[in-house]
């Protein structure tokens, strides 16, 4: 089930009373009433889309969470679940796939100012592109997300950026926003038009001074009548053009809402496009968008049960997330297939490059690195359909999928190929932006780092340390003495509970988790990885214990333990999939990706048989033995001499 199906059942949340956790804290911490008035509307916001799911697919009880805190891992949620594409949505994903191939093949895809062709864009709108995440009674395929996620990484196989549009449209544009918190009037007006493709979308958030810091909104839309007077400017919107319907995040009355846009087919006095030059995204039209005096109708508000505009936007970033490590895996099996020719043409000192220890590990590296790609797409799609918020782990799935298609772009794609990465109509050298800017797509990649750790340590923090520091501000005490009685005395009513967990951890034993069928070398890793996270909560209590309420001030802490969490729930779901395969090159690369993490983890440099594991793996490869890379069309080698 698609996560929206669960928003039905709405849980009651104290923070819709009461200053929100993140609130207290700052203000205990000596912050400026701003700072915290800011920080406590974003975590209320986030508590707010908790809300729309039943409370065991809510964060607390999600995979990643309770591999963290609770004394028995639940390994079988880290496990992704296949399905079956259903006969007339495959229809639909087959008849897109030959439109762009069609395109790629004959070199259409593109207009005179290099973006691709609005006439593509109908061609696809008539195959039922547009419409996958729609739900069918409003003329979409109401496609299950882990369909839909696989497709994407099939599609930036032909071509990356047509297979981005689809989750701009679909999971951050205007369709999730509609599909999840518009009303029936609402839905039956723009769904049916947005399932066509005959108006496709975007979403207007980021503002001049507004990108990760939400709360710096100046857009404004002030009602008059039966219209909203909207006034301000939105930057960075992707697949914006005239003519396009749009989510615009803006202020109605102080606090954020969502206004549905159907913008004008030209611009006017009332409505502008800011142009300017961008490296990255240069195949479609990314724009700034001016609102003067613009008029919105008012039944265009979007109006959740709950929250504000703020709750919207979050809601569909998770579905982003998981799109973006789908396009990562397409992107870097591209990355290979053009890689493997030129390791087996290109001679030095009398043989190919190919059969050199160093190209061989690049390519080795590189299958693990797409192998984890769909790991996490798999699990992290199974969880959305299954009803979880996936907050956690779809943020797990971006920063890894980002930071690895960096990583496969300059250390293994653009090294192989030398100095012609940066020839024209090369790969490396027209699209390295492409390959960079994902790092900063759907949030900045260290920022949302420290949102993990936040929603990690969000319920416990709340349960043990927020009592503990409303009882010393009680008293008047900065600075926590556990040698003084009056210290002792403040907290007599606020530190049981946090003593009683304490005493816990070190007198309940930890229950290792009984690991499914695997190969010995995967389940090694699973292994590994699962006493590891079990064994975090006391160096995470510990960070808590020792910063206190200015921990959310250490941020290269934050940062640093957020990272290393990610990187064992990398390696346990990469395992886990990698496990089910009936390909043994899938199997090896995943055991090669597993060893580098751990390695990194460890401190510990890699042994020569590491060495001997993943260049023989980069030989197969080289060979034509990965099986993934089956119908992947690799360019032409330039220069061939």
């Amino acid at each position: 089930m698609h996560m929206s199906d669960k928003s039905n059942d709405l849980t009651n949340n104290p923070a819709d009373d009461a200053a929100s956790f993140a609130e207290t804290a700052m203000r205990l911490s000596g912050k400026s009433d701003d700072e915290a008035r800011r920080t406590g509307a974003i975590d209320k916001a986030d508590d707010q889309v908790e809300s729309l799911f039943q409370p065991q697919y809510q964060t607390i009880n999600s995979p990643a969470h309770r591999a963290v805190w609770d004394k028995e891992l639940p390994i079988e949620l880290f496990e992704g679940k296949s399905i079956e594409t259903d006969p007339a949505i495959q229809k639909v994903m087959d008849d897109s796939i030959e439109v762009v191939r069609k395109h790629r093949v004959a070199g259409t895809l593109h207009n005179e100012h290099g973006k691709i062709h609005e006439s593509i864009m109908d061609e696809l709108g008539a195959a039922g592109y547009w419409g996958l995440l729609v739900d069918k009674e409003y003329g979409g395929s109401g496609t299950p997300f882990r369909s839909f996620s696989k497709f994407l990484t099939r599609m930036a196989l032909e071509d990356p950026t047509i297979a981005g549009l689809a989750s701009v449209h679909g999971c951050i544009g205007a369709v999730d926003p509609v599909r999840t918190f518009g009303n029936d009037e609402q839905k039956e007006r723009f769904l049916p038009d947005l399932a066509s493709g005959k108006r496709l979308s975007a979403f207007a958030l980021t503002e001049p001074a507004a990108g990760s810091d939400l709360t710096a909104l100046k857009t404004t839309a002030v009602l008059k009548g039966d219209k909203y007077i909207v006034n301000g400017e939105k930057l960075f919107i992707t697949n914006v053009v005239p003519g396009r319907t749009i989510g615009l995040v803006c202020l109605v009355d102080g606090a954020p809402a969502v206004l549905i846009c159907d913008l004008p087919k030209e611009e006017n006095a009332n409505f502008q496009l800011r142009k300017y030059g961008l490296w990255a995204l240069k195949h479609t039209y990314n724009q700034g968008i001016i609102f003067n005096d613009f008029e919105v109708p008012a039944d265009n508000l979007l109006v959740p049960k709950k929250g504000n505009g703020l709750l919207i936007a979050y809601h569909g970033l998770n579905l982003g997330r998981v799109s973006l490590c789908a396009n990562a895996a397409g992107t870097m099996r591209l990355m290979m297939a053009s890689m493997i020719p030129w390791a087996n043409y290109r001679v030095t000192y009398g043989e190919e490059i190919g059969k050199r220890e160093l190209v061989q590990r690049r390519l080795g590296r590189l299958a693990g690195m797409i192998v984890a790609c769909d790991a996490l797409v798999d699990w992290c799609s199974t969880l959305l359909d299954e009803g979880y918020r996936g907050e956690m782990e779809c943020i797990i799935a971006k920063i890894f999928g980002s930071e690895y298609q960096k990583e496969a772009a300059i250390e293994l794609c653009m090294k192989t190929h030398g100095g012609r990465s940066f020839l024209h109509g090369h790969m490396f050298g027209d699209h390295v932006h492409e390959y960079l800017a994902p790092c900063i797509y759907e949030g900045e990649g260290e920022m949302l780092g420290m949102a993990f750790f936040k929603s990690l340590v969000k319920a416990h923090g709340t349960k043990y340390f927020e009592p503990v520091g409303k009882a010393l501000a009680k008293a008047g005490i900065k600075t926590m003495n556990p040698m003084n009685p009056g210290h002792l005395w403040a907290l007599r009513s606020a530190m049981p509970p946090y003593v009683a967990w304490l005493t816990k951890q070190f007198l309940t034993p930890t229950k290792r988790p009984t690991l499914p069928s695997m190969p010995s070398k995967l389940k090694d890793h699973a292994s590994w990885a699962c006493a590891q996270l079990q064994k975090s909560p006391m160096e995470i209590d510990g960070a808590m214990r020792k910063h206190q309420l200015k921990l959310a001030d250490r941020q290269c802490r934050m940062a640093e333990l957020s990272l290393r969490i990610q990187s064992m729930i990398v390696m346990l779901a990469t395992a886990t999939y990698a496990a089910k395969s009936d390909d043994e090159l899938v199997q090896k690369a995943a055991e090669a990706h597993c060893t580098s993490i751990k390695n990194e983890l460890l401190g510990k440099r890699p042994s020569d048989r590491d060495y001997r594991t993943v260049t023989k793996l980069g030989a197969e490869i080289a060979a034509g033995g990965f099986k993934s890379l089956a119908g992947v069309h690799a360019e032409e080698i330039m220069m061939r001499y």
